[in-house]
């Protein structure tokens, strides 16, 4: 597999850059960015140069990233709240609430 790939960020292609300048003169192109990838990473990073460039495919390819796991209900996680006393810095009480999720398993 190669060390490389290329942008996919939509209009990575049209943003004028110097390093994204290739060819001869007379025939001068703007290229996508070409990526290192990083074998441990999945992330984004090993797709698009930059935040600006993620966003630009999140927000044309929105629908096709959603019909690949659509969500047809919420999701819930079974918690505990639970309401604790503690002191501050000068010895005064006061509640919070802790939140600890439970294992059904």
């Amino acid at each position: 597999m190669s060390d490389y790939n290329w942008c996919h960020g939509p209009s990575c292609h049209t943003n004028k850059t110097q390093d994204r300048i290739r060819g001869v003169k007379g025939s001068k192109v703007l290229r996508t960015r070409k990526i290192k990838t990083y074998n441990g990473n999945q992330g984004f990073y090993n797709w698009f140069c930059s935040q600006s460039c993620e966003r630009d495919f999140c927000n044309k390819y929105t629908q096709q990233i959603i019909a690949i796991a659509p969500r047809t209900e919420a999701l819930e996680t079974p918690i505990d709240v639970e309401v604790k006393t503690r002191t501050d810095y000068f010895g005064n009480p006061y509640k919070q609430k802790v939140i600890q999720a439970i294992d059904n398993a």
